[in-house]
């Protein structure tokens, strides 16, 4: 069992790991404790190609100083050699008589952390704020997961499946309780994008606005598409400088966005740009907005889908049904693999 020093040092380790940038590796923190519970050295991973955080915490002692001490750890020390080499041959190295670490490391390669100190006679224990660890990089374990950001799609609709009248005026089909419900939910995003062709004809903002403010974290405005953005663009006034993507190739847009750290995508359309996600099965979760209301016409919510007959229809699973006002949310899902078959 964890002591209450070592607990009072994890939480210490994960509000250092938040200092650490995020991109395709993960915030991590340390914190060495001396065989009387005093804190010794402490660190993070401070980015791709940097010590990782044991390693830095490590850095800041004089050699065979950690000779007894208890490392503390938010994320299990690796144990494979990348740019670096691996934390937990590090730990063994200096000493270290226990490691206490929150969250199992997920990685085929990188995993295994704890088995080798465990061989080398160092006391392990893991599963220390667990939980809080968890949602530290819930962002990172998702990406982790499907090799890319998660990516939501979102579309607002008649009833009848239109985005917008036969003018291709679409201000505003929901109302206004489910529209303050998309603002939450890009504030939660790390990434909001649109087409060129959305933001030529709409000039949206991208931002995420609760009432006449902005919400304290906004989402990167990201454009794709060939079509330059206009000098007097709103968008160009975000608090953050948008990123402009002149290529269809929606996989390679993801990579880069992954690269940066932006790993919960938020896809506002319009009609073109979502069909195209949904098509390449880049759409990990769903947002339609259903508003009462009919419009005809041919301003479908979405296009090609790549769906030619009935057998290829892509079925998902609904995750919930909201009311909105006078609206609804359905929020779906692809199927698991598992769940398909």
């Amino acid at each position: 069992m964890a002591s209450d020093v070592e607990i009072a040092a994890m939480r210490r380790a994960l509000e250092l790991a938040s200092r650490g940038p995020r991109s395709r590796n993960p915030q991590v923190g340390s914190v060495l404790l001396s065989p009387a519970g005093d804190v010794i050295a402490d660190g993070w991973h401070h980015g791709a190609g940097t010590p990782h955080a044991e390693i830095d915490a490590l850095s800041r002692l004089p050699r065979g100083a950690a000779r007894g001490a208890t490392a503390v750890v938010s994320l299990e020390p690796c144990n494979h050699t990348g740019r670096t080499g691996p934390c937990a041959v590090a730990l063994i190295e200096a000493g270290v008589a226990r490691v206490v670490y929150a969250l199992a490391d997920p990685g085929q390669h990188s995993g295994g952390g704890a088995e080798r100190l465990r061989a080398a006679g160092i006391e392990v224990e893991g599963g220390v704020l667990e939980g809080e660890a968890r949602e530290l990089l819930d962002p990172w374990l998702t990406s982790r997961a499907l090799g890319r950001p998660h990516v939501t799609v979102k579309w607002a609709q008649s009833l009848d499946g239109r985005a917008a009248a036969a003018d291709g005026t679409s201000k505003w089909i929901t109302g206004s309780t489910a529209r303050a419900d998309v603002h939450r939910r890009r504030a939660e995003s790390d990434a909001i994008v649109v087409g060129s062709g959305t933001l030529l004809a709409d000039d949206p903002a991208l931002t995420a606005r609760d009432g006449d403010a902005l919400f304290p974290h906004q989402p990167v405005p990201v454009i794709i598409g060939s079509a330059p953005v206009p000098e007097g663009a709103l968008v160009n006034r975000h608090p953050h400088a948008p990123l402009v993507y002149p290529t269809r190739d929606l996989a390679a847009v993801l990579d880069d966005l992954y690269d940066r750290g932006l790993h919960r995508v938020f896809v506002e359309g319009g009609p073109t740009l979502a069909s195209a996600f949904v098509a390449a099965g880049l759409a990990d979760r769903v947002l339609a907005y259903v508003a009462p209301t009919l419009l005809g016409g041919p301003r479908a919510a979405l296009g090609d889908i790549g769906v030619p007959t009935i057998s290829a229809q892509r079925r998902l699973d609904i995750e919930a049904i909201e009311r909105l006002g006078s609206d609804l949310l359905i929020v779906a899902r692809p199927p698991s693999e598992s769940e398909s078959h």
